[in-house]
């Protein structure tokens, strides 16, 4: 006898999976400071970001394949686990090196959280239950962020910025758990072909392509890489082309809502990574607060997005989906202009208006963008089209927060050079201002200097950030409804019985 799958137990170990993956960047963002001032390296500092993301966006697709291939909750299982492995490492490590590479192993893991998470929503839910439930799912994301930065701020001010990994462990246990006594799968039991030329072609050619990224193009081994980067990008659509269970199925690039989805939250991943990552810096940088001051500021995000989350999940079977992304990015662009118009005396009160703008319209536009995708195949292909989506996210993440942080770190740098004298230019760097052993020996001057450096480069990055976000908003005007047609045959294709 079948048995059945258990939709509410499901729901929620989805709900906690989501969670860990949601708090992991708010989280670590708030104690990015307190761990460079502890294992130094300043310079590494965007790898315990890219390094978690690279692994993420390599693995995310090749996790949405496997469970489709496979089923959902082996693989799901046994991304948490690997997960969880690596936050245990992350805990203990003990210089910057250290804790790259184990960010490196935990977002081996993370990859399964990021796609299989919402792919299995899709498979339990019909559309209009998808949208309500994808909205209360986006807002796990909120009520993350409002927790990450406070808890993050108060382990980091109180206890150890290493507990900020540990904590993700009884969250990824219970989350196991009610996963696999709850989800009842059912799929044909054959050989399954894995395309092991497609994966190995597509990550030789994003690790090459982040490698480019991460490294001045004044360094002779870059074009090697982008030539690598570039010729295994075309082996690999030759290879998918002609592979019979290939990893990214070349036909879903056919698909205007698919094509549409992936390109925003690309856009839209970049954007939002940054903000998270550098309004800390900002707040503890140049306003000289703690790290729990800087999880306040970011608070408003965490409320405004699961809010409008919500109420997409409630607009989306009554609008049309162009209109709810359009207005989510129109209100992004106005949150990030602001944050570009921001001075050194720029009160704290309107960065907090700034952050729940940029919030209230993540929430509209991805909660939109993500069923949509959910939306535009049946089960059979459902794990790779959400795990090309979140891939997307990821890529841009990943991009963005290197790519920015060279931006606004060089541009610090080059505020300092052009301020100080030689003598203290040639000592001086932004890093020694979270460091209070060493920030206590500088003079006030220089203080002030740092401050205002890190604000430059930090200003040239937000208004970056605006003309994305605006070209977001040009993206949204082509989006397209889901076929109806693919929901009437959801019932004959989907694998999992529910009740």
């Amino acid at each position: 006898m079948n048995r059945k799958t258990n939709t509410i137990n499901v729901t929620v170990s989805i709900f906690i999976a989501t969670f860990l993956s949601a708090i992991e960047g708010t989280i670590v963002g708030t104690a990015m400071p307190k761990m460079v001032s502890d294992l130094g390296g300043i310079e590494m500092m965007s790898w315990v970001v890219s390094a978690y993301l690279m692994t993420l966006l390599i693995t995310t697709p090749i996790y949405g394949k496997l469970a489709d291939l496979f089923g959902r909750k082996i693989m799901f299982t046994v991304g948490i686990l690997i997960f969880l492995t690596g936050s245990i490492l992350c805990g203990v490590s003990q210089t910057m090196l250290q804790l790259i590479i184990f960010r490196a192993i935990q977002g081996l893991g993370a990859g399964a959280l990021s796609s299989i998470s919402f792919t299995i929503i899709g498979d339990i839910y019909p559309f209009e239950q998808r949208a309500k439930v994808q909205g209360w799912l986006s807002s796990v994301w909120g009520i993350a962020g409002i927790i990450g930065p406070l808890v993050g701020g108060v382990l980091v001010d109180y206890v150890s910025w290493r507990w900020v990994f540990y904590l993700n462990i009884p969250f990824g246990i219970v989350s196991i758990f009610l996963l696999s006594i709850s989800l009842h799968e059912e799929f044909e039991k054959k050989k399954r072909y894995i395309d092991y030329g497609g994966i190995i072609a597509f990550t030789v050619a994003i690790l090459s392509l982040l490698y480019i990224l991460d490294r001045p193009w004044k360094s002779m081994i870059s074009p090697m890489f982008l030539a690598v980067s570039i010729l295994c990008l075309i082996l690999f659509f030759i290879i998918e082309r002609k592979s019979p269970e290939p990893l990214f199925p070349l036909h879903l690039f056919s698909i205007r809502s698919i094509n549409v989805a992936n390109l925003a939250i690309f856009l839209l991943g970049s954007v939002f990574i940054v903000i998270s990552f550098h309004i800390p810096l900002w707040i503890q940088g140049v306003y000289g607060a703690g790290a729990t001051y800087s999880g306040l500021v970011m608070m408003p995000i965490s409320i405004t997005w699961p809010l409008c989350s919500i109420m997409a999940g409630r607009l989306i079977p009554k609008a049309p989906l162009r209109f709810i992304t359009l207005l989510g990015s129109i209100i992004v662009f106005i949150g990030c202009t602001g944050l570009a118009l921001a001075s050194v005396e720029t009160p704290v009160w309107l960065f907090m208006i700034y952050t729940a703008l940029i919030g209230a319209g993540m929430g509209f536009a991805t909660t939109t963008y993500t069923v949509a995708v959910q939306s535009a195949m049946d089960w059979k292909l459902r794990g790779i089209s959400v795990a090309s989506f979140r891939f997307m996210q990821s890529l841009g993440q990943t991009i963005g927060i290197t790519v920015f942080t060279t931006i606004s770190m060089t541009q610090a740098a080059k505020y300092l050079h052009e301020h100080l004298s030689k003598q203290d230019a040639s000592h001086i760097n932004v890093s020694q201002i979270f460091n209070n052993d060493h920030s206590t020996s500088l003079s006030s001057s220089n203080i002030q200097s740092i401050k205002e450096a890190i604000a430059f480069g930090l200003h040239k990055e937000f208004f970056i950030l605006s003309v994305i976000v605006l070209i977001t908003c040009l993206v949204a005007i082509w989006m397209t409804q889901p076929k109806s047609s693919l929901e009437n045959k959801e019932g004959n294709t989907k694998k999992a019985e529910v009740h």
